[in-house]
């Protein structure tokens, strides 16, 4: 005997409510696709293949399918570094980097997630200021495909050293089903930097001149370099005048505020330090100039010259 008409409206109600209940599960579930990434600078101490695998398991892309690639990117302490991503597959999100000097169980864990309605990869918690090992978070924070490869930067500790560690790269990704972060890792070394000047001293009477090499290091920070030549022999016996002053010590503050900024704000200070230190130059060598001049020539040229060494990182 077949079902009752009202038998048969019953079940008809209840598929139809099964379809609706499942088309709304997803449309509010989080996308079924993953983000990827391309670790395009410095290098990647795995390959990537055009997705950005292995990037899966942490702390470095540890599931395996790459070759090593042997890579190990000389730097230096102190030294902002550029960080380049291709995000291939976009998920809203950001960026996260990290150090470990000896090994990579010094690389510090992934941060605490905050689920949220259907999201289980809501929030991320975010470090600010960032705090060693982490040495910069929330960078490139976006809700939308990036148009190409993205640059951001990063500065490494002064007073670190070491042939090779390792610098991680982690992606958090919200709207994206658990777990929520992809890696990549680079094999770094930051050593001191030797530079040789070499000076002659004229020969006084019968004795031939004389050569000296001498070794230095440079400063690691723009505060360092603008003391260094602020209080070097090229300017020792000079009285900086307070205006060209002014200028030298504005650029480095802009800088040290650039390191913990959102990248937007942080673009922002580094282009007004650089106007700083452009001025500055151009002020000294102004001031070297006429019939009372009030920087010697000396120090005037040195004051440009480093002003344009640290204006040019820029």
């Amino acid at each position: 005997m077949g079902k009752r008409p009202k038998a048969i409206r019953s079940t008809r109600r209840q598929a139809l409510g099964r379809a609706l209940l499942i088309g709304v599960a997803g449309v509010f579930a989080p996308a079924l696709a993953h983000a990827h990434f391309i670790l395009v600078t410095p290098d990647s101490w795995m390959s990537q293949d055009s997705l950005g695998t292995p990037e899966k398991l942490g702390p470095c892309g540890d599931e395996g399918g790459g070759t090593p690639t042997g890579n190990v990117t000389a730097l230096h302490p102190g030294q902002t570094i550029s960080v380049t991503i291709n995000e291939v597959i976009t998920h809203p999100g950001h960026y996260r980097v990290a150090l470990a000097v000896n090994n990579r169980s010094e690389l510090p864990a992934e941060p605490k997630v905050t689920p949220k309605g259907g999201d289980p990869c809501a929030s991320a918690a975010i470090q600010n200021p960032p705090t060693f090992p982490i040495l910069a978070d929330n960078m490139l924070p976006h809700t939308q495909a990036f148009a190409g490869p993205q640059t951001f930067m990063v500065t490494l500790p002064t007073d670190v050293t070491c042939t090779k560690c390792t610098l991680q790269v982690l992606e958090f990704m919200s709207n994206h089903f658990a777990p929520c972060f992809y890696h990549h890792c680079a094999d770094i070394s930051i050593q001191e930097e030797l530079v040789s000047t070499t000076s002659t001293t004229p020969p006084t009477g019968p004795t031939s001149s004389t050569t000296t090499t001498t070794t230095t290091r440079p400063c690691p920070t723009p505060r360092c370099s603008v003391e260094a030549v602020v209080q070097g022999p090229a300017c020792g016996s000079d009285t900086i005048p307070a205006a060209i002053r002014r200028k030298l010590d504005r650029a480095p503050e802009l800088l040290e505020q650039a390191e913990t900024s959102p990248p937007g704000k942080a673009r922002a200070l580094r282009k007004k330090a650089k106007r700083f230190l452009e001025r500055a130059g151009g002020s000294a060598l102004r001031a070297s100039r006429g019939k009372k001049p009030k920087l010697s020539a000396g120090c005037a040229a040195s004051i440009k010259e480093t002003t344009d060494q640290l204006a040019g990182g820029l």
